[in-house]
């Protein structure tokens, strides 16, 4: 069974495990709508009732569909890189006829690669999702960032209801800081009783094969209510809402679950890669990239593997269409 635990003061009981949607989205995997839609109804049926996506993820239409399928209205978390009031109203009108809703629960500053001034360069952003959420249409208002400095921040502004930080075992992709350090900022968000959820605990993939050891530690971290993880097939689906019922279970069924996950990082081909005749040498890939895995070489974008999240902000920034998945 899962556990479902209140999501700071929002008033938002959230499912221990979230749906994230970007993996399955044009950004990554690219699938058809039709199955990104079915693996949200799996989801959904199955009791995940919290949904991270964002406006750029373009996977609105999916969770719509399912929505209309089964009847059953998911918490769903969304973001925008909006800058200024105007924008941001466009944000948040786009997600809300997009996915058919009245009200959006948990709407973010989305603000992977952005600094300790945040606030201030956004500040028009930001009073919009104030007065919408005056209004009722946003129930909470959050910021999702790769920064130790944002998330320490954040700990005391007191228009932000919930954060959604990075932070993994390996210490993928933290920006302004280490593991330690943010962990640390974490727990002030705790002690402010901001409500907190992670992203990419698995390193956008890239520490997937020491699954139960970069799991047990997100656990570890106190004050989370929720873990986001994508997932791209039914199979993936299945494998994480059996290791969430049964992480506090006996070794006998966690190496049941073991050989699981050895079949399924045999099957997850993962990776981006630069079509280099395509490439302008525009360097907006350069500029988007939050964890700086992009460097122009000889006049060409390469990705070094080694740093790359796999989020896929740099194929929806590419004008060239020259960044894909392999």
């Amino acid at each position: 069974m899962l556990k479902y635990n209140m999501l700071g003061n929002t008033g938002l009981k959230v499912s221990e495990l979230c749906f994230g949607a970007l993996p399955m989205g044009p950004l990554q995997k690219n699938l058809s709508v039709d199955v990104m839609t079915a693996l949200v109804i799996k989801a959904i049926k199955e009791g995940i009732n919290f949904i991270d996506t964002a406006q750029m993820y373009k996977t609105y239409e999916p969770i719509r569909r399912a929505i209309k399928e089964t009847g059953i209205r998911p918490i769903i978390a969304s973001k925008s890189t909006a800058i200024t009031y105007e924008e941001m109203q466009k944000a948040i009108e786009e997600a809300l006829d997009a996915l058919d809703i009245k009200y959006i629960d948990i709407f973010h500053l989305h603000a992977a690669r952005a600094g300790v001034n945040v606030f201030e360069e956004r500040q028009g952003a930001l009073r919009c999702l104030e007065d919408n959420k005056r209004k009722g249409i946003i129930k909470a208002i959050g910021i999702s960032t790769h920064s130790v400095k944002v998330v320490d921040i954040a700990s005391t502004n007191q228009l932000v209801d919930v954060v959604f930080p990075i932070i993994n075992i390996d210490g993928i992709g933290i920006l302004d800081g280490d593991r330690i350090q943010m962990e640390q900022a974490i727990n002030k968000c705790y002690e402010d009783k901001k409500g907190i959820y992670l992203m990419k605990v698995l390193g956008g993939g890239n520490i997937i094969n020491k699954y139960f050891e970069a799991m047990n530690y997100a656990f570890g971290i106190e004050g989370v209510s929720s873990f986001a993880l994508g997932m791209v097939s039914i199979d993936e689906v299945d494998y994480n809402l059996e290791f969430f019922a049964l992480k506090d279970k006996k070794d006998n069924e966690l190496s049941e679950m073991k050989i699981k996950q050895e079949n399924l990082i045999s099957n997850n081909k993962k990776a981006f890669s630069v079509t280099k005749f395509l490439c302008k040498n525009c360097g907006l890939c350069v500029s988007t990239c939050p964890n700086h895995a992009i460097s122009v070489i000889n006049n060409i974008a390469e990705i070094n593997a080694n740093h790359c999240l796999q989020c896929g902000y740099c194929v929806g920034a590419c004008p060239q269409f020259a960044i894909r998945m392999i």
